[in-house]
């Protein structure tokens, strides 16, 4: 006899993804990206993040523009939801036309998330979280190899009026 698939409890996972809540929100601010020897590349960034399909789903997009011309240098969009059968959170995350998948965790403190990726040689390591100002702050770690992990990108935004 065929077992029946699992029913998913729409109620948990609405419940663990409203822990996300103090994501939600437009925000903006700088960012800087260190992308090898030199200077770092300056950003204004926005974040805006909304819950799509009645909760279940916590829709992250990213984009950072240059300061000295405006054009593009980073964007990321990222779909976060909740598996109530392992209880994790995951995310899909899509940047230079590729995407990835990770699982991301909530920090004990109840505001801010981690999370990583690993793509070969690369790995990443990214801590997001709130201050006690309100601002939403990001540091990313890269790893190439054996090299020791160095600051790939650290932002700063806060929430918009």
């Amino acid at each position: 006899m065929a077992q029946q698939p699992r029913i998913s409890n729409i109620e948990a996972q609405r419940a663990a993804m409203k822990k996300l809540e103090f994501m939600v929100g437009k925000w903006s601010g700088e960012a800087r990206l260190l992308r090898g020897p030199g200077d770092p590349v300056s950003l204004m960034q926005t974040e805006e993040v909304q819950y799509k399909l009645d909760g279940l789903i916590l829709l992250i997009e990213g984009v950072g523009r240059t300061k000295a011309d405006g054009k593009p240098a980073l964007q990321a969009l990222g779909i976060v939801s909740y598996d109530d059968d392992s209880g994790t959170y995951r995310m899909r995350a899509f940047n230079d036309g590729r995407f990835l998948d990770t699982e991301l965790k909530l920090l004990d403190n109840g505001k801010g998330i981690t999370w990583g990726f690993a793509l070969g040689q690369i790995r990443t390591s990214s801590v997001m979280q709130i201050t006690e100002k309100g601002d939403w702050t990001e540091l990313t770690e890269i790893a190439i190899g054996s090299e020791p992990p160095k600051k790939y990108m650290e932002l700063t935004v806060s929430r918009q009026k």
